[in-house]
């Protein structure tokens, strides 16, 4: 057998496993997304959305229905892979795919791929919902599709990460209770950062979901506060940065072989 067909047997054998786990407790991976976001739209949609008006031309439904779409798949992406990887150490099965002959960016591809499936998951879950509270346009599929793919993949290697260093399930909940919520909902999930004065409007750019955000929001409406073109090298190269990381600890077996 093949170098690269074993490559392929070790991706594939991972890349199921995290499939059909997201299949199989889809009351806890898929539904409770679905539900809060739901929540969303009726809330700050529906309700407090009809006081609002417009932002940047469009109805505040329309445009907030697109933030938190991301918002999902971001959030899902994120704790798919670091409850899984955290999950497979804990219960001591990594330490049988270390000692094995599988390379590790073929480790992070299969936990990543999991991550991705299950935010595109979410992702069209949310959209289907939309629908009954307002009607999406598509300005440019290209761009729709493949930033919520490096979305999906830039957060995916984030909680893998996360789950490299985390020691316990306290340390697994820190990064996306005091960094990914706070930048998710200061991302301009709710708002356009042209409505900030000039100096908040200068820090916002440092938050890397504004990015996504706003790339996402382009490919169905056609209006972004930011570069689109800036945004995709802005995500790529966080992208890059993380999985060298993750590569980088997985190859010095940090948390794993302490």
């Amino acid at each position: 057998m093949g170098r690269s067909k074993q490559k392929f047997i070790a991706f594939e054998t991972i890349a199921r496993k995290e499939f059909a786990r997201i299949i199989r407790i889809w009351t806890q991976t898929l539904l409770p997304s679905v539900i809060s976001t739901t929540l969303y739209f009726v809330i700050f949609g529906s309700l407090i959305g009809s006081r609002i008006g417009e932002m940047d031309g469009f109805d505040y439904m329309a445009f907030i229905i697109l933030g938190l779409i991301m918002m999902s798949v971001i959030t899902t992406s994120y704790s798919n892979v670091v409850s899984s990887f955290f999950g497979t150490k804990i219960m001591k099965n990594l330490e049988e795919v270390m000692v094995s002959p599988v390379p590790n960016w073929i480790i992070i591809l299969g936990y990543v791929s999991g991550g991705v499936f299950r935010g595109l998951l979410v992702g069209v879950l949310i959209t289907l919902v939309s629908l009954f509270f307002s009607s999406l346009q598509v300005f440019n599929i290209f761009i729709l599709f493949t930033s919520i793919i490096l979305t999906s993949i830039m957060f995916s290697i984030g909680g893998l990460v996360n789950g490299i260093y985390s020691k316990n399930f306290d340390q697994v909940q820190i990064v996306p209770l005091f960094v990914l919520t706070p930048l998710t909902y200061l991302g301009g999930v709710f708002y356009s950062i042209s409505l900030l004065p000039e100096f908040w409007q200068k820090v916002s750019m440092a938050n890397p979901i504004l990015y996504m955000v706003n790339l996402f929001r382009y490919g169905f409406l056609g209006i972004s506060d930011i570069n689109i073109y800036f945004a995709y090298f802005m995500i790529i190269i966080s992208i890059v940065g993380f999985y060298v990381w993750a590569l980088y600890l997985l190859d010095k077996g940090h948390g794993m072989r302490e």
